[in-house]
């Protein structure tokens, strides 16, 4: 098989895993020796501050893999063109599409070739070479595999600016029915030993500046939505727990899709649940930059996120208690929880009312979004001038367009559907 053969196959089976961004990373070769970058705002489909797209090179080792995980499009059981790469071969095929301005890093994965210690030996042979002879000193994401021995992670995690391990599924016996291979306890023990490297890693430094750097971007995972019964609750509790316990920069969410027929997964025609995963997200912000926690957030009895609402608003809107809060007195915790304020207009907002008391027009120059945030503020005990209506008004006002464009359907004889017909059914759901 010739070498674009296997980049056709590599890069199309590597195309459904999404934990690869590299916010974070520092710069290898400070003195400029060597190729390749590694900016600060990130790579592979991330967007730089002046406006440019960065990529990188996502590719597998191998597509062969022991496992028979009924959700993957590699696992044993499935019928697809099998190939891999050598370490060679993929490090001289990193650099000829560096050299042409085709990527600025490289995402490495890999199937489970034999065991998971043999595969994480192929992909260091291959960053040994990037970063040796071929003096790479751009980002590589790389993934590390459960169950691999842990001084063979040590070593990936030394050649690597981020390392990953996808979770998968959201819980163990959802593990047990779809990924039989796979355990709780393979997933979370390289994840442990990651975040316990990027910790000595950052005492050493202090301590010699030229000590050897761990996974210097940190470590990311993925978890797949949609393909199990569990709730949006039990998901971003799970998310939580993982920011906590192990510190990860990122969590990603990846709606599943079907890829092929199996009685224990969702039919091949249903739609991806894309909405679930952009909510998923959006709750994901809110747990890192807002101060918010998942039980806030859902509960119990609302163990799935409102398809109308963001979380964000949906939460403001079910504690009218709190709001409106006066913008030159509240808090920089309580702005952060009102819709349209994000934390750096929060910080800006609490600045600037140090010189003097801030009107509305004061807060759109701050870049508080007053479409949202209005309906939750006042500026000098005063609501804004012709805002009229109550917490009725200001959920018609805050719903989302977009979930009702996807339930709307248009008629080619009959009358079409009104949206605010939709509009109104929506609020009195809410």
């Amino acid at each position: 098989m010739d070498l674009l053969d296997k980049l056709t196959i590599l890069t199309d089976a590597a195309k459904y895993d999404v934990a690869c961004t590299s916010s974070g990373a520092g710069d290898r070769a400070p003195s400029g020796a060597g190729m390749g970058s590694t900016a600060d705002c990130g790579i592979c489909h991330s967007w730089s501050a002046d406006g440019r797209c960065i990529s990188l090179l996502k590719v597998l080792m191998t597509n062969r893999c022991v496992y028979d995980c009924r959700y993957c499009v590699n696992r044993r059981s499935s019928d697809t063109p099998r190939a891999a790469f050598e370490p060679a071969e993929l490090a001289e095929l990193t650099m000829r599409f560096y050299r042409r301005n085709y990527i600025e890093g490289l995402f490495l994965s890999s199937g489970v070739d034999r065991s998971p210690d043999h595969a994480t030996e192929q992909m260091i042979r291959a960053l040994e070479l990037l970063r040796g002879p071929c003096q790479f000193t751009g980002y590589i994401h790389a993934k590390a595999i459960p169950g691999t021995d842990p001084d063979l992670i040590a070593r990936l995690g030394l050649l690597a600016d981020r390392l990953s391990v996808n979770i998968e599924l959201p819980s163990q016996k959802s593990l047990a029915l779809l990924a039989p291979g796979k355990t709780k306890q393979n997933i979370l023990g390289p994840m442990a030993g990651i975040r316990d490297g990027i910790t000595e890693s950052r005492e050493s430094v202090i301590k010699y500046k030229k000590a050897p750097r761990f996974a210097p971007a940190g470590q990311s995972t993925q978890m797949i939505v949609g393909a199990t019964p569990e709730t949006d609750l039990q998901i971003l509790r799970l998310t939580q727990g993982l920011y906590r316990k192990f510190g990860l920069k990122r969590v990603f969410f990846s709606a599943y899709i079907p890829v092929a027929q199996d009685s224990l997964l969702p039919a091949l025609d249903t739609k991806p649940p894309l909405l679930r995963e952009h909510r998923l997200y959006q709750a994901d912000w809110l747990l890192r930059f807002y101060h918010f926690s998942a039980e806030e957030l859902l509960d119990e009895e609302h163990p799935a996120f409102n398809p109308f609402l963001d979380p964000k608003c949906n939460w403001a809107l079910n504690h009218p208690e709190l709001f409106p809060v006066e913008v030159n007195k509240a808090a920089y915790e309580l702005l952060l929880r009102v819709p349209g304020i994000g934390p750096r207009s929060a910080a800006r907002i609490v600045r600037a009312r140090r010189q003097g008391s801030l009107d509305w027009e004061d807060l759109k120059r701050i870049g508080v979004v007053l479409k949202r945030a209005q309906y939750f503020l006042l500026c000098r005990g005063r609501r804004r001038e012709g805002l009229v209506g109550g917490w009725k008004s200001a959920a018609r006002a805050l719903i989302d367009g977009s979930p009702l464009a996807q339930t709307e359907q248009l008629s080619l004889f009959g009358e079409p559907v009104r949206r605010e017909q939709l509009r109104e059914a929506a609020v009195e759901c809410l």
